[in-house]
């Protein structure tokens, strides 16, 4: 087992609920069977198994983290497509690493301030030693006292993938 250093969050369990009801695009939530599998759960950071129940659904992690903390990211606020099983799950079981760590897989690791605002970022190609080199990278966003947020996202698609919170 690889421990990490930061902890990799899913989407809270208070926001999966409306999700599942009504996404962050003001769409309702439509359910289907993954006749494949693989896909990308950010309700419990693990890929999907085939016959599993999932939705696709919007979701802006900024708007909802600072409608807790009272941030006002203005236009930094932005919504994207996740998938999330369609009913309620168990949520992330300890795992090796960090989730949807592939080798070579790009990410990027967007930074923002207390306010929401983007204070940097830095593109990450995955390396063979995994969770170093997320564990790095991290480290090297929180060593900016301003930072505390770190969304980290697929460079593909854009998608969001987990964040991190400063402890």
């Amino acid at each position: 087992m690889t421990s990490t250093l930061w902890t990799a969050r899913p989407i809270e369990p208070t926001a999966l609920k409306q999700l599942r009801d009504t996404d962050d695009a003001g769409r309702p939530c439509l359910p289907y069977t993954d006749t494949e599998g693989g896909e990308v759960l950010r309700c419990c950071l693990r890929r999907s198994g085939t016959g599993e129940r999932i939705a696709l659904v919007s979701y802006a992690p900024l708007r909802r983290w600072a409608a807790q903390t009272w941030a006002k990211p203005g236009a930094y606020d932005e919504q994207g497509p996740v998938f999330i099983h369609a009913d309620e799950c168990e949520g992330p079981v300890e795992q090796d690493g960090y989730p949807f760590a592939r080798p070579g897989a790009l990410r990027t690791l967007r930074r923002y301030d207390a306010e929401g605002r983007i204070s940097g970022g830095r593109l990450l190609e995955i390396p063979e030693a995994a969770t170093e080199g997320f564990d790095a990278a991290l480290a090297e966003a929180f060593a900016d006292p301003e930072v505390v947020l770190v969304h980290v996202r697929a460079v593909e698609y854009g998608c969001f993938q987990f964040e991190v919170r400063r402890p």
